[in-house]
């Protein structure tokens, strides 16, 4: 997510450090930052904020709250607008909602608001919006981007006079029907099924937008527009991820609705959003909607002084840990070292059950800086490991192998035949899951036999140990594939005392193949008997391939009449496309020019 610097800023009376160190502080404490660049006067921090903390921090004012944990830097009030409690007490008549289904929509807000003028937003705005990516469309579509970025909280706004008027206007959130379609903003015809959850029209039955993700063009907002009806709701976030995926559809509101966010931010939202658009649009309020059947309720986690120490390893004193609550802006009730935390309502990490104790023990780690958790030793394990006697057979028969020179491959466990069908399949080709390993094993030998030569092999020899499914039972096998055939036992359970000490790797490091296919060519040469000729053919090798010499094999070498004769075997091969022949030509016949200028003779 992108994070503005300038509009950090507005949280804060006390100057903010420079992005770098910003960056620094969230590294630390809270997020990874993807990078830092310059936009116009603006430094864009791109922050990874991570899936727990989807609930209160993809805003600016979700980051902001944590810079001022971390940096001691006061958020100020008046500018904060989680701060104090929404007005919405200005209800109106003219637009009603039906939700069918609350555990889908838990929160519907709304307001209706009348002679606005539609234009372009003001040059700060603007500057805003485009700093974090965004595209300016006009004064209250930017609005509502606006808050969505600001608070966390995305918001549609619907122009009232496109939908129908019958004693007022009426918003039905239902799923669709099955063939149900939508134009969407975006100028794409969405098919819609009964999964898909939507606002409608309710007088019309007309789908207006797909909740939570996209609205629907006929009742977008332009120029002609003068009266509007502004949304921020509740949308359950399991089926906002189903739906997205499934209509290949993702927005900036669809992935913060899938991260589950507060129903009260709903309010808070449309609060700043209707006082935005009155004043750069103008319009006059007649008032709000809030359906809101079962309103979230406030919990509370307790945690010990004791406890924090004894999971963090550290010494921290009551002072310490209240500091950091304070920090977090966490209210806290200490009754003998234990402490009854009431979570804010944007905190849904932090409420049970899927938060508790030990998430207020990351949040005193994190804020307090794990750098200063002083390390501690891991005491000596008491007990003698369990020794598993399948799998220590295992490593014994892989060893074995490896030491013969056979590698290890992992083949399919699906089959074309076998005795069980995989009622999800993957693709329709290999239905059933494999009675053996020895077609595997074929098809393997068969691939890696025509990168013999790549490889520097004189045979490939391949083994598996892998799981079958024959006669109802589900068997680990043994298999090994090489020039005299292919073989298969079951694995027999070895007991053992203890583990083997096996020696630990040598290799340095790894590289990785090319993709693209490899060309062999062969040269032989008669070269002077001395000690330096098989070194200097080899380095002329590399040094005029053009770096397309994977492999130097010699596979024949004479000696005669003070010479000796050298063939040797060139796998020549591209990391970024398909060699062609002319191209493998023009490599030899560099090598066999500068062989020639050295005075080796090419046979």
């Amino acid at each position: 997510m992108k994070i503005s610097r300038n509009w950090l800023q507005n949280y804060f009376e006390a100057p903010l450090p420079s992005a770098e160190q910003l960056a620094d502080a969230l590294t630390f404490h809270a997020f990874e930052i993807e990078s830092v660049e310059k936009v116009g006067s603006d430094d864009v921090l791109d922050v990874k904020v991570t899936p727990n903390r989807g609930h209160d921090c993809l805003s600016h004012r979700g980051i902001a709250a944590e810079l001022s944990a971390i940096l001691e830097i006061p958020l100020n009030a008046e500018r904060d607008p989680l701060a104090k409690l929404p007005d919405l007490s200005q209800k109106t008549d003219a637009v009603k909602v039906l939700i069918d289904d609350t555990n889908l929509c838990k929160r519907f807000t709304a307001a209706y608001i009348t002679g606005i003028t539609v234009g372009p937003s003001p040059e700060w705005l603007v500057e805003a919006l485009h700093a974090v990516g965004q595209k300016t469309i006009n004064n209250v579509v930017d609005a509502t981007n606006l808050v969505m970025f600001n608070t966390g909280q995305p918001l549609h706004a619907f122009d009232a006079r496109r939908l129908t008027q019958k004693d007022g206007y009426f918003l039905h959130v239902r799923s669709a029907k099955s063939g149900e379609k939508m134009l969407g903003l975006d100028d794409k015809q969405y098919a819609l099924t009964p999964s898909t959850l939507l606002i409608a029209d309710g007088h019309t039955k007309e789908a207006v937008s797909i909740a939570g993700i996209k609205g629907g063009k006929p009742t977008g907002i332009d120029e002609t527009t003068v009266d509007v009806i502004l949304e921020a709701a509740n949308w359950d976030g399991p089926m906002i991820r189903k739906t997205s995926q499934a209509l290949k559809l993702r927005t900036d509101a669809s992935d913060r609705f899938q991260q589950i966010i507060s129903p009260e931010l709903c309010a808070y939202g449309l609060r700043q959003t209707v006082d935005l658009v009155a004043a750069i649009a103008g319009g006059e309020l007649h008032g709000f909607v809030d359906e809101y059947p079962a309103p979230q309720e406030r919990k509370t986690v307790s945690v010990s002084l004791e406890k924090i120490n004894k999971v963090l390893g550290t010494n921290l004193d009551a002072s310490e840990v209240e500091s950091v609550f304070r920090k977090l802006a966490l209210t806290y009730r200490n009754k003998n070292g234990e402490y009854a935390i009431d979570v804010p309502f944007q905190r849904l990490d932090l409420n049970p059950p899927a938060g508790g104790p030990e998430d207020l023990i990351e949040e005193v780690g994190r804020i307090v800086g794990y750098e200063k958790v002083p390390a501690t030793p891991l005491p000596p394990f008491s007990k003698k490991p369990e020794i598993n006697a399948h799998f220590y057979a295992a490593e014994r028969v892989r060893e074995d192998f490896v030491s013969k020179g056979y590698s290890e491959v992992y083949t399919s466990v699906f089959a074309e035949k076998g005795e069980r069908a995989v009622l999800n399949k993957v693709g329709g080709e290999r239905p059933y899951l494999r009675t053996t390993l020895v077609d595997g094993l074929r098809e393997a030998l068969e691939r890696n036999a025509r990168s013999r030569d790549l490889l520097g092999l004189k045979e490939v020899k391949l083994f598996e140990i892998g799981t079958v499914w024959k006669g109802g039972k589900e068997l680990t096998m043994v298999g090994s594939a090489d020039s005299s055939g292919m073989k298969e036992a079951l694995l027999q359970a070895m007991a053992a005392e203890r583990y083997d000490d096996l020696p630990i790797s040598q290799t340095e490091r790894y590289q990785p193949f090319s993709k693209y296919p490899f060309i062999v060519r062969d040269i032989s040469m008669w070269v002077p008997d001395t000690s330096n000729s098989f070194t200097e053919v080899i380095s002329l090798f590399a040094a005029h391939s053009q770096g397309l010499l994977r492999h130097v094999e010699l596979f024949d070498q004479f000696k005669k009449e003070g010479r000796v004769s050298y063939a040797f075997r060139l796998v020549l091969q591209s990391f970024e496309k398909t060699l062609t022949d002319e191209e493998a030509n023009a490599v030899m016949d560099r090598v066999q020019k500068e062989l020639a200028a050295k005075g080796f003779e090419i046979r």
